[in-house]
């Protein structure tokens, strides 16, 4: 036994399996995208070298600059609004002293449900006739509103669905992180006189700093690969209005056939979601390790 454990050839039976599926299933894969992202494959003609020409096509239009606009939407949502949000749900949290297990699992499980569920039972929500914000809103006479039907509110419409999913997830971590620090120091705080909101915003706040950083920079992620939530309610539109890069890059690649622009597209987005998560790193994302 102990003479087999010795044979490098038994190190290598376990190894060469496992190189050979990452090869195959991500390396193959890649480099094949890069590859495409050059030609004009549709997956059924003749596959030409077309250059950079579907990377210039892409930057040269116009729906595809709607696209980007409305990732910086969802980034801007998710940052601006949805972050604080986590931070003071989860410091109400925090201060739960009964069924605080049941409130983590309430808000968490929402991230836990199928996008498709997701979509589905929001577009009932939104529903102008039989949606219960139709049915609330027509008790004070307001006629039904089109959520998902009108360029200037479909968007905001899956910005609230989708921060509706994720908001929960996010503030479990960010729950975890208020509670691993020990009770002493906010028992020292409230001797030295200092109210709730003080230690909240001056102790608490400061000492997760690292997770909040953790936070901000997946909801960035979050919100460059945002696709299933829009395919699902509204398909990017009307008229383009919820279009994101991602749901153009699906449907020119997967709807129109245009697989090799759909992969140089791909290549953008992740280039993209790249130097905004690399410039938040260097600027903003920089947080010292605390120790209690």
């Amino acid at each position: 036994m102990k003479n087999t454990l010795k044979n490098p050839v038994v190190y290598l039976l376990f190894i060469i399996p496992t190189i050979a599926m990452y090869g195959l299933f991500f390396l193959y894969p890649m480099f094949s995208s890069l590859f495409y992202a050059f030609t004009n494959w549709t997956g059924l003609d003749e596959t030409q070298f077309v250059g950079m020409s579907n990377f210039t096509r892409a930057f040269s239009d116009t729906n595809f600059h709607g696209a980007i606009i409305n990732n910086m939407y969802f980034i801007l949502f998710s940052v601006g609004l949805q972050v604080p949000l986590i931070i003071v749900f989860a410091l109400l949290i925090s201060n739960v002293k009964r069924f605080q297990g049941f409130y983590k699992t309430t808000v968490f499980i929402p991230s836990i449900l199928s996008t498709s569920v997701i979509g589905i039972l929001w577009s009932f929500i939104y529903d102008p006739d039989i949606g219960p914000i139709s049915a609330f809103l027509g008790k004070f006479g307001i006629e039904p509103i089109y959520w998902l039907a009108e360029s200037d509110l479909a968007l905001i419409a899956i910005l609230i669905t989708n921060a509706w999913q994720w908001i929960g997830f996010y503030i479990v971590l960010v729950l975890a992180a208020i509670l691993a620090i020990p009770k002493e120091i906010d028992e020292a705080a409230s001797i030295d006189g200092a109210n709730a909101t003080q230690r909240a915003w001056y102790l608490t706040v400061p000492l997760i700093k690292p997770i909040i950083s953790v936070v901000v920079m997946l909801s960035i992620a979050g919100a460059m690969r945002v696709v299933d939530i829009v395919l699902v309610m509204t398909n990017g539109g009307p008229f383009g209005s919820t279009e994101v890069m991602a749901s153009f890059m699906v449907n020119k690649a997967i709807k129109y056939g245009e697989y090799g622009y759909g992969t140089s597209l791909s290549i953008i987005i992740f280039a993209f979601a790249l130097v905004l998560t690399a410039i938040y790193q260097l600027t903003l994302g920089r947080t010292e390790r605390i120790e209690y």
